[in-house]
């Protein structure tokens, strides 16, 4: 036993522990082992939940700011085909006043003009639709790189 004989030996006795180690409390590696494979195998259930719920989340949010930016964009189009209409007749309006209001020519040469225009845009768009660009070029790209770098492991 130990007396203290100075304040500082107070503080030094008072901040020992002493810790006693029961043999019989050691965790019984036979056992210990099975339980920790099962905690992790629960731990990563969950965590592949909470990925699923998280991604249907995720999902439900993209689908509600697509259904509000496809809502605005039809509205969108309405407006510009009645503005298209509105400056269609002005054109026709104007062409046929020019021509000493001959209004069959102002608007056959209007119509020649968005008639023309309209298969303009439409060879554009069936040249875009026929030759698409390769849909996820880039990831296909880095499965291959992954995969070469998988089968060969003298590279790596």
């Amino acid at each position: 036993m130990f007396l203290a004989q100075s304040s500082a030996d107070v503080r030094l006795l008072a901040s020992e522990e002493t810790v006693f180690v029961n043999a019989s409390s050691r965790p019984d590696p036979e056992t210990a082992i099975p339980n920790l494979i099962r905690s992790l195998a629960d731990d990563s259930k969950r965590l592949a939940s909470d990925e699923v719920r998280l991604a249907k989340l995720e999902l439900q949010d993209s689908a509600r700011v697509a259904a509000t930016g496809s809502i605005h964009i039809a509205l969108a189009i309405a407006f510009g085909i009645v503005a298209a209409v509105a400056l269609t007749v002005l054109a026709v309006t104007a062409i046929s006043a020019a021509l000493g209001r001959n209004y069959w020519a102002g608007a056959l040469i209007v119509g020649a003009v968005e008639a023309m225009g309209g298969g303009v845009l439409l060879h554009r768009g069936l040249r875009i639709v026929k030759n698409p660009p390769s849909p996820l070029a880039a990831s296909r790209e880095s499965l291959k790189d992954t995969a070469a770098w998988a089968h060969h492991p003298a590279r790596r």
